[in-house]
């Protein structure tokens, strides 16, 4: 991983990506629906809004963040639905604003905290680069369900980096949402950059590889895209199993994507 000024730059840079998406958009582009079964353009857009402003809590006050986590528990999914209430009754204008300032807040949080020092997240702390590069994470999956939803074709650059470190830093997500107990021994992943460079983790005698793009390895993770439709391969049953399985993100895996539902990407 990069250092800690330039995860946050990245971050911010995602995020903009998103905002110009949706910053002209009309009225009704915002009630256009999105892959996600029941979400419009206004729900991921307030989404976004609320992740950001928990984020910038959790690194500006974390005693304020960990007492609204213990409230919440195991039902983080069922909080942020909630949550989607107070943003997507807000007209267009206004929803807007609230995203822009809540993201330019919490990344102003997060690029404040000494970057050894872990902020509190809701299972186990961690350090500000990591969670800057889940919200990375955060804009790239939700991030794609808009632009497909209003017909945009996305450009990559090789900031996605840190999606797909962040990604093999939680290659177990998709075994405890399903209530399933991870493999021993680690994968081997070798991953082509947007602009060509191979990136690599894990052991290079690993029995369990998984070999492809890393745009679509990002799509796989983020569960925006089927693996059929991705240049993703797997060498070992494992890995195979695990291409079925992967997010990278906590809570249930949701319903993802069908085979040929979309166009490729790239």
């Amino acid at each position: 991983m990069q250092d800690f000024p330039q995860v946050i730059a990245a971050l911010a840079a995602d995020a903009d990506d998103v905002d110009r998406m949706v910053a002209g958009l009309e009225r009704e582009q915002w009630a256009v629906p999105t892959p996600a079964p029941g979400w419009t353009v206004t729900h991921q857009v307030g989404h976004l809004a609320f992740i950001f402003r928990i984020a910038g809590m959790a690194a500006a006050q974390p005693a304020a963040f960990t007492a609204m986590a213990s409230t919440i528990g195991n039902g983080f999914d069922a909080a942020v639905n909630a949550a989607l209430a107070g943003y997507i009754n807000d007209p267009p204008h206004v929803l807007l604003s609230r995203w822009r300032d809540e993201r330019d807040a919490g990344i102003r949080a997060l690029a404040a905290v000494p970057p050894d020092r872990l902020v509190p997240w809701l299972v186990n702390p961690l350090p500000p680069a990591v969670l800057a590069c889940a919200g990375m994470m955060e804009l790239f999956g939700h991030g794609q369900d808009i632009a497909d939803a209003l017909g945009i074709t996305r450009g990559y650059t090789d900031r996605i980096g840190h999606i797909v470190g962040f990604a093999v830093r939680t290659w177990d997500f998709g075994y405890a949402s399903r209530g399933l107990t991870p493999p021993d021994g680690e994968f081997r992943f070798e991953l082509t950059a947007p602009s060509g460079p191979l990136w690599t983790f894990g052991p290079p005698d690993a029995a369990q590889r998984i070999t492809g793009s890393a745009v679509d390895f990002c799509l796989l993770v983020t569960r925006r895209r089927h693996r059929a439709d991705l240049d993703l391969n797997a060498t070992g049953e494992l890995a195979d199993h695990w291409l079925d399985i992967a997010q990278a993100y906590r809570g249930p895996a949701g319903a993802g994507r069908q085979p040929g539902q979309f166009a490729a990407v790239h």
